[in-house]
């Protein structure tokens, strides 16, 4: 069964570094994907309207949010991607200190 989760983030206010943020997601590095999919993260698409970034997964069961957090902080690769990443980002402004994406929640779907 997969779970889809929604989270935001906002990016610097400068035209330059979203363009430059936005080239680098065109070509992720190998070893970020390869993370992502270790974790059970099956599907994974992030949106951009002005500064405000909307990432959409789609996870297993494997999967749990605590679980991705230990993989990252032993993985030295996504460690410099994440510190590459935060010159592009900012925290939307309810986040605790040194949070980056936060998970969003739903308030409605469309039933049949």
């Amino acid at each position: 069964m997969t779970h889809r989760y929604c989270l935001a983030l906002d990016l610097k206010d400068d035209p330059q570094l979203i363009a430059e943020y936005k080239r680098y997601h065109q070509k992720i590095w190998r070893e970020i994907t390869e993370s992502i999919r270790q974790s059970g993260i099956e599907d994974l698409e992030i949106y951009l309207i002005g500064t405000r970034l909307f990432m959409i997964m789609e996870v297993n069961d494997s999967f749990s949010f605590a679980a991705k957090s230990e993989m990252d902080r032993s993985n030295p690769k996504v460690q410099e991607w994440e510190q590459l990443m935060w010159r592009f980002q900012k925290p939307l402004p309810q986040a605790k200190p040194g949070e980056k994406w936060l998970l969003m929640e739903r308030i409605f779907k469309l039933e049949e």
